[in-house]
């Protein structure tokens, strides 16, 4: 007799969630027991330093649809997501929060969107449940942001309940603050992407983890996505545009050092700092000549490379 293949994984990353995490479990599993199809739940436990991780081995104890993951340390949401989908092996993968905000009733939802030949659906908190100043303010500003630099145009960039096929998701990489982007990543892959409006409750227990810090790393993660959208397949542009960039200047440079030279006679000594200067932007374009073939090489030959440490998975 064969195996059934695992056909739905859900995935949440959890931290010091020790008040919601049993509450989440039984509410998924619920959700999950009704669709009738073959399942699993995977809990990645953030370096937490609460006992979320002892409820979730007692959970786990009478649940062998449940599995957990755990960091040694606290490495970000990404990470957990990333070390989450790496084990994930359902046709369809399913993202949410672990704070209890995120609603599991709406997972079939998602999963009927895939259905509709869609690679992506993601989460859109119409009414979102959060205080204005701290949350919803930044979020707007942040998710305005992504869309114009991201040209994936989604109302709720940063809500974490998304649902992915398999093949789509396998094949990002989230490190920092990415899975705010997983849609805008996606979409280098070719995916299809829908969104739908989904609930969102208030937190009844336990502290946000958002901070206005976190606003800031939004922002340079995102002013490198954009470099890596753009270039992702050939860096060479890149670099190469500063090259030329570093060329011309050096030419400049060089009209400029005749004009002296001879305003002075042509005495060579008067322009030793800009033959100098004509010197190390020569070099510098060939340093990016050099960065940006070495950069095309990782890009087509580089192997993945997690940015987690696991101390337990069971």
């Amino acid at each position: 007799m064969t195996k059934q293949k695992i056909e739905i994984s859900i995935v949440v990353p959890i931290y010091n969630e020790e008040e919601n995490v049993a509450l989440l479990h039984e509410s998924i599993s619920n959700v999950m027991e009704k669709m009738n199809k073959r399942y699993e739940i995977i809990m990645v436990d953030d370096g937490s330093s609460d006992t979320t991780l002892t409820v979730l081995k007692q959970r786990q104890k009478n649940d062998p649809y449940l599995k957990v993951i755990k960091f040694r340390g606290n490495f970000g949401q990404s990470a957990a997501m990333a070390a989450g989908f790496e084990a994930a092996q359902g046709k369809y993968v399913v993202a949410m929060d672990g704070d209890l905000q995120n609603d599991p009733e709406d997972i079939p939802m998602l999963l009927n969107k895939l259905e509709e030949g869609y690679d992506v659906v993601s989460g859109w908190r119409k009414n979102r449940k959060d205080k204005l100043i701290l949350r919803k303010v930044p979020s707007k500003i942040a998710n305005r942001l992504i869309c114009s630099v991201t040209g994936v145009e989604l109302h709720d960039t940063g809500c974490s309940l998304k649902a992915f096929r398999r093949e789509i998701i396998k094949r990002i990489r989230l490190y920092g603050e990415l899975h705010r982007f997983i849609p805008a990543l996606a979409r280098l892959e070719g995916a299809k992407i829908t969104e739908v409006v989904v609930n969102h409750h208030e937190r009844k227990y336990g502290e946000s983890k958002y901070n206005i810090t976190r606003t800031f790393r939004v922002i340079m993660d995102l002013t490198s996505l954009n470099l890596f959208i753009k270039y992702l397949r050939n860096p060479l542009r890149f670099f190469g545009t500063l090259a030329l960039f570093s060329l011309l200047l050096a030419g400049f440079t060089t009209v400029w050092a005749g004009v002296v030279l001879a305003q002075n006679n042509f005495e060579p000594t008067s322009i030793n700092i800009l033959t100098t200067l004509i010197f190390l932007l020569m070099v510098t374009m060939f340093q990016f000549i050099f960065i940006g073939l070495l950069a095309t090489l990782i890009v087509h030959t580089g192997k993945k490379k997690s940015f987690y440490l696991i101390e337990s998975y069971q």
